[in-house]
């Protein structure tokens, strides 16, 4: 009797090679204006501000966020599939690697938008009754009616507003890159870029951003200029140039 691995249903993902977008502080303002009021908005400043992975951003519950400590905690994330030809999702109850599971300050407003939308969670529960989708209850990101946001959408959605709004296209991934290259921007060390975005090692923050970090390079060459002097009145020049401004005086 033969035994079919399951696996063997799973259609394996095709391989592609996507070059990483890092947009300016600019860039993302005008993207979080165009954004107001849409059902991609907080997601997005979710991703932007704090680097979530897409799954991780579906992931989301509200025992992740402690309001009283002012804290959100990435511990669970939603991966998609295709099994048999049909779209599926599954919950892990930890992050991507042991690294990934990671608790970081509420910044700004955050805690307040988290609020509004826990409050507006619980109108729709008493307005729509039964006709509520409990399955996903707890879940930060889910509709009115209760379906969870699922990581297609944020695929898919994502850079088509982008493109229907004249912005520069790119993957809801690549808010995880522009808030590294932010980060770096202003100053933020690569370690700690790596505890905030949860790289599993420093290599993989390094070698994703270590080109952006031009101006670690700036100071490292200050620290030389100053600590170790060049020799004044250096003389590189061609040793037949002294021969020919002899023959031409």
């Amino acid at each position: 009797m033969l035994i079919q691995n399951v696996a063997d249903k799973v259609d394996r993902p095709r391989k592609n090679s996507f070059q990483p977008v890092f947009l300016s502080a600019d860039e993302m303002q005008k993207m979080f204006e165009a954004l107001r009021g849409t059902k991609l908005e907080l997601p997005v400043l979710v991703a932007a501000f704090y680097g979530l992975r897409r799954g991780e951003v579906v992931g989301l519950k509200w025992d992740a966020i402690d309001f009283e400590q002012g804290t959100i905690s990435v511990k669970r994330t939603v991966t998609s599939t295709i099994i048999d030809g049909k779209y599926q999702e599954f919950e892990q109850q930890s992050a991507k690697t042991k690294s990934s599971l990671r608790t970081l300050p509420l910044i700004g407003s955050f805690r307040e938008y988290f609020m509004q939308v826990k409050e507006a969670q619980e109108l729709n529960k008493q307005v729509c009754g039964n006709c509520y989708n409990y399955e996903y209850d707890g879940f930060v990101f889910v509709d009115e009616l209760g379906e969870r946001m699922r990581v297609e959408y944020l695929t898919n959605a994502f850079p088509k507003f982008l493109e229907s709004h004249g912005l520069r296209r790119m993957r809801f991934h690549d808010l995880r890159h522009s808030c590294a290259s932010l980060l770096l921007a202003n100053g933020v060390p690569l370690k700690h870029i790596q505890e905030w975005l949860g790289h599993g090692d420093f290599t993989t923050t390094a070698n994703i951003y270590a080109h952006l970090d031009y101006k670690s390079k700036i100071t490292s060459a200050q620290a030389m200029e100053t600590g170790l002097a060049l020799p004044e009145g250096g003389n590189f020049s061609s040793r037949w140039s002294s021969i020919s401004a002899g023959e031409n005086s």
